[in-house]
């Protein structure tokens, strides 16, 4: 407040009638009080008659917007204590009857019975107080059942008993956890899925990669989703392209591959399914290289649209599968086991996933009914390497213009 120039009676009459001498300056409590006290001490307001009185309190009001009760309390509390000053809350609280002693003394009990329920801790309560005479449960045996769990929910019991129960994994029994031993024969596959971007919101389409262990013979799928409706069919028809018989599936643990649907399936082909083990990232390493050495490389990691699932899978039949098994060297892995018993692998070798097959003894036995190994020679023969690249190359090119959405300026 700022009131030097309204120091007499008159001024505040005239203040009072409409004059704008005195400017109100006031935004806190602890101010607004502190002004009204040097107001009544300046106009020594209990010697003044009884109009100069109301003139004063007509005064304070209007300067601090107080109301006419409020002024007369503030004035009574300066002659009463000389001073105005506000009034400290003072908060009303409830007796402590349960010490933090009891606290932990409930802690106690509850960890001891692994924390059952609020009824029959409080009679466990009054059973160590009554028939086993246990005085430190005095307090604590006559407790509601109500307080019991107020008391649970405290910082210090929290403190003194607090129980973490992890999220529990849900047991699915379809495929073993382990890794597979083809004990170098063909036909135990690892197989993963590899999806083809995103583009404003929407999913773009799915590969299917499959790897055998043994020959790294590779058969590559295309499908709009990975739901089970789209997969199946797409699954079959893969599982068919490998010329020799199927005897191990191996994926990750995902879900695409983790159902009834898939299980059934191999358990009709007599395929032995397994899954990838917990932090064992290796298990499934083999299809992983491979999704990045062919899949990517040759596809990329644009958006591909997933209506054109069809004319990729078409791609990957014709062109792909043919060119990556029959024409395109893969490195064959050494293992060497160090005197400290670790297990290392080099790569001194190249060779085509059919040269590979052919190295396996009496590999023909495990050729499909209906497959041919001299066929199979005979279409191995009918391009070079260089020429089946090129072609496969060709045909890519004119699968991605068709496929790839346009640019416009």
């Amino acid at each position: 407040m700022d009131d030097t120039e309204t120091t007499s009676l008159e001024q505040i009459r005239a203040f009072l009638a409409g004059s704008g001498e005195v400017r109100f300056a006031g935004q806190r409590r602890e101010e607004v009080y502190g002004w009204v006290e040097k107001t009544l001490v300046q106009h020594q307001y209990a010697s003044l008659d009884k109009p100069s009185k109301g003139l004063v309190r007509r005064y304070i009001a209007r300067m601090t917007g107080l109301s006419r009760a409020q002024v007369t309390r503030l004035i009574a509390l300066q002659r009463r204590t000389g001073r105005v000053n506000a009034t400290a809350y003072q908060r009303t609280k409830f007796a402590t009857r349960y010490t933090a002693a009891d606290v932990d003394l409930l802690a106690y009990v509850d960890k001891a019975h692994g924390n059952i329920s609020g009824p029959a801790t409080r009679r466990i309560l009054e059973r160590e107080y009554d028939d086993y005479g246990q005085t430190a449960y005095v307090r604590l045996a006559s407790i509601s059942v109500a307080h019991l769990y107020r008391l649970r929910n405290t910082a210090a019991y929290r403190k003194c008993n607090t129980s973490y129960q992890p999220t529990r994994p849900t047991s699915i029994p379809i495929g073993e956890r382990r890794k597979p031993q083809p004990r170098g024969e063909p036909g135990f596959l690892r197989i993963d899925t590899v999806h083809q971007g995103d583009q404003d919101g929407r999913k773009g389409l799915y590969h299917i990669n499959a790897i055998d262990q043994v020959t790294q013979w590779e058969i590559v799928a295309a499908t709009p989703q990975i739901s089970e409706l789209w997969l199946m069919p797409v699954l079959e028809a893969l599982l068919a392209q490998f010329p020799f018989v199927i005897r191990g599936f191996h994926s990750d643990n995902g879900s695409e591959f983790i159902n009834y649907n898939v299980a059934r399936l191999l358990d009709k082909l007599l395929i032995e399914q397994t899954k990838s083990r917990a932090h064992q990232s290796g298990d499934n390493g083999l299809v992983e290289c491979k999704n990045g050495a062919v899949i990517r490389k040759h596809i990329g990691f644009g958006y591909i649209d997933a209506k054109h699932a069809e004319a990729v899978d078409r791609f990957h039949r014709e062109h792909l599968n043919p060119y990556v098994n029959f024409h395109r060297p893969c490195a064959v892995p050494q293992v060497i086991t160090e005197p400290n018993g670790k297990r290392r692998r080099i790569y001194q070798r190249w060779a085509t996933p059919w040269e590979l097959l052919q190295e396996s003894p009496k590999w023909e036995r495990f050729l499909k009914a209906g497959v041919n190994s001299v066929e199979l020679a005979r279409y191995v023969a009918t391009q070079s390497d260089t020429e089946a690249a090129l072609a496969m190359q060709r045909a890519k090119r004119k699968l991605l213009q068709d496929v790839q959405p346009k640019r416009t300026a």
